[in-house]
């Protein structure tokens, strides 16, 4: 069981947002889907969530066609920037309707965690700031116990503090209760430790779709003279060379092997940086 998205294009006029995408979200794992702002991120989950349609391609939720069915979007959470809320809703009335959309949502949870994050849930959302609007999307959205929880860029308006019990209760919360968590956003080193697998979309595709831990094993940095380097890397996966000087440090993607000169360093390099080499450099 998983949402399986096959040949999916999405354009608005001329403009192609989404080209041929084919991607699997599998059960009970924690993604990251990474990529520079509009990139089509957002845009792929709004489709999934039969909230935008697609132009061709085709989305399945358990086997069954996501687009107009209710039974597969049952199973669905989406945790989006924009607020759907009427503005005249408090809080607490929002959790309590959640769960007429979602039978599993936890409502003690709910109103748990927003003790935790100091939410006041009697507040209507229009006395809420962007950080609480925030966080009232996200504890509905965690306490829903969806199959499929979608949180896009869970952390706008967010301090240091906050971010990092986000996070935590992301990780408590899936232990509890294991399902499809998609965490969308462009901050990739708060998130390297949370997620399992990775996604990054660049230039309308998926460009790489794997585990954390083997990608993380695979990324590394070789440095030496430019001469040295540019023999090294000759026939492995190279995402980038930059030069300084007479010196140069290359970022790969690819099993490791050592050099029989000695004079190139290796180094590991994290998530951080391996996004930024697949998908265009620092520019």
């Amino acid at each position: 069981m998983s949402i399986k998205i096959a040949d999916l294009t999405k354009k608005y006029g001329k403009n192609i947002v989404l080209k041929s995408i084919s991607l699997e979200f599998q059960e009970e794992t924690i993604y990251g889907l990474l990529g520079r702002n509009g990139v089509g991120k957002s845009t792929l989950l709004n489709i999934i969530s039969n909230r935008i349609f697609k132009n061709s391609g085709e989305v399945l939720v358990d086997g069954e066609n996501a687009e107009e069915n209710t039974k597969a979007q049952e199973k669905i959470f989406l945790m989006s920037e924009t607020n759907l809320y009427p503005e005249t809703m408090k809080c607490s009335e929002i959790i309590k309707w959640t769960k007429e959309f979602y039978p599993e949502t936890d409502v003690a949870l709910a109103f748990e965690l927003a003790k935790k994050f100091s939410l006041d849930t009697s507040k209507k959302i229009s006395a809420l700031s962007t950080g609480q609007r925030t966080i009232i999307k996200f504890i509905v959205a965690i306490s829903s116990n969806a199959k499929y929880t979608f949180l896009d860029e869970p952390v706008l308006g967010l301090d240091a503090n906050h971010r990092a019990l986000l996070y935590k209760t992301i990780i408590e919360e899936y232990a509890k209760n294991p399902r499809t968590i998609v965490i969308s956003t462009h901050l990739i080193e708060e998130i390297a430790t949370v997620i399992e697998k990775v996604v990054v979309l660049h230039d309308c595709k998926v460009v790489l779709a794997e585990s954390t831990e083997d990608l993380l094993n695979k990324g590394y940095s070789a440095k030496g003279s430019i001469s040295d380097i540019e023999e090294f890397v000759k026939h492995k996966n190279c995402l980038g060379i930059e030069k300084i000087g007479g010196f140069a440090t290359a970022y790969l993607l690819d099993e490791k092997t050592e050099s029989i000169n000695e004079n190139i360093e290796f180094s590991k390099i994290n998530l951080q940086k391996l996004f930024i080499e697949l998908t265009g450099g620092e520019g």
